[in-house]
């Protein structure tokens, strides 16, 4: 029998009273999101469940020389089933496939063999993917709904990017944090009543967003400004990571980590040139060619409202990014995060954080050569890029990564100039 044959479609009937789950990646930006697709009828649950039983679980169902997120993703989804808080029979899961060359492409394979070892071959797996992979008639991605899900995620990118840059110096703390959930519940609401989502009122709010952090009481202090950058589940999950961003903040760091947006660049711009160097369809090209000037004008309003304020350092424009490690890296180089993730690194250097984290995960060959490989070229480029590889996987213990992370924080301090040595950082209360 075919893989389409066995394969258990998400039909029309199923959206009116199936809840279908997704994996956590991004906290703030996945609950724009399920706003969104709330207002064209699913009902979408962002999975919270976590901890060793999730990696147990992986474990349990998936082999252990899968990368990592693969494991993590498909054991979150299988303890979150086996909690008996779902009826099985009315639940649905969701998983996306980028269709590159990476095998996130084919976790959902995974996920499917392991749903049928625990006796769940039942329950439709939904395949969230532009490159035409998989469809179910119950569940399809519009322009529409596609262009209102992508500007939402500009309002998740500036409301981390600003709070990153606010939390370690404000004087009242915990107030960047409430702001933060402030906007996240005010724009819930608008995204409820079907608004906030054209590009003028993305603008505004944007621009709304920056203004109020920017009024925010901060004190001026001595803090190491620390970069993270890898495989995107490992970047931004805190499932993936061991919470990382949590750890770098309670070790007195201000953190950048890049936006979703470059990342959706990134893959757009990969499928125009594909169609350029290999053929496809005219149709599909000029389609794909509006979505990535879309793309570009919500990333246009991110950074005219990071740069509202001189006290916050806008990301640079995905053209630009790309321009910046052209002399270190082909372009031809885009399985995975490909070049961007090596562009990435340079980016944080030159915007002042030149003290990284590169998350590896495990089974991940792509990361390893554009993001651990390039490490030596950027630092023979730049001297003062103070990088440090650190290696997720179900058998690395925390203790020995952020061991490795305060020798690249110890290394980091000693570069201080004199005059910040001497500096003496404030308390920073953990958000």
């Amino acid at each position: 029998m075919s893989q389409e044959m066995e394969r258990v479609e998400f039909t029309r009937e199923m959206k009116n009273d199936y809840t279908i789950l997704v994996p956590n990646m991004l906290p703030v930006h996945f609950g724009f999101l399920l706003k969104v697709f709330e207002e064209y009828g699913y009902k979408l649950e962002i999975l919270q469940n976590g901890g060793q039983a999730v990696v147990d679980a992986g474990l349990k169902y998936v082999h252990n020389d899968t990368c990592y997120p693969a494991l993590l993703v498909i054991g979150q989804f299988m303890d979150a089933l086996q909690s008996g808080k779902y009826d099985l029979h009315k639940t649905a899961l969701l998983i996306t496939q980028t269709g590159g060359g990476c095998r996130a492409s084919n976790y959902i394979h995974l996920l499917r063999k392991a749903l049928k070892k625990a006796g769940l071959d039942y329950m439709p797996v939904i395949s969230l993917n532009l490159s035409g992979l998989e469809k179910n008639s119950g569940f399809q991605l519009t322009l529409p709904l596609l262009r209102k899900a992508l500007a939402v995620l500009a309002y998740g990118d500036l409301l981390v990017l600003l709070h990153n840059q606010t939390m370690p110096y404000e004087t009242v703390p915990g107030s960047s944090q409430k702001l933060l959930d402030r906007w996240v519940d005010r724009l819930t609401k608008q995204l409820s009543a079907g608004k906030g989502l054209n590009l003028k009122e993305v603008r505004e709010n944007l621009n709304a967003i920056s203004d109020e952090y920017a009024a925010l009481p901060i004190t001026p202090r001595c803090v190491t400004k620390v970069g993270v950058v890898g495989e995107i589940y490992v970047k931004y999950s805190p499932l993936g990571n061991n919470n990382l961003e949590a750890f770098l903040h309670g070790q007195d760091c201000e953190v950048m980590v890049p936006g979703v947006i470059g990342f959706m660049l990134f893959k757009v711009d990969n499928r125009l040139e594909d169609i350029k160097l290999y053929g496809g369809s005219r149709a599909k090209y000029m389609v794909i060619d509006l979505l990535m000037q879309y793309l570009t004008r919500i990333e246009a309003a991110v950074i005219e409202a990071a740069k509202r304020h001189s006290r916050f350092v806008a990301p640079s424009a995905y053209q630009k990014v790309k321009k910046m490690v052209e002399p270190m890296i082909g372009y031809g180089c885009k399985m995975g995060e490909g070049w961007l993730l090596t562009a990435e690194m340079v980016e944080l250097v030159e915007s002042g954080y030149q003290n990284i984290v590169c998350a590896q995960p495990f089974g991940c060959l792509p990361n390893h050569i554009v993001g651990k490989g390039m490490i030596r070229k950027i630092k023979s480029l730049y001297p003062q890029a103070n990088i440090v590889p650190i290696d997720y996987d179900p058998g690395a213990t925390r203790v020995n990564q952020e061991n490795r992370i305060k020798l690249m924080l110890a290394v980091a301090r000693e570069n201080l100039p004199e005059q910040e040595k001497t500096k003496e950082p404030a308390a920073v209360t953990n958000v």
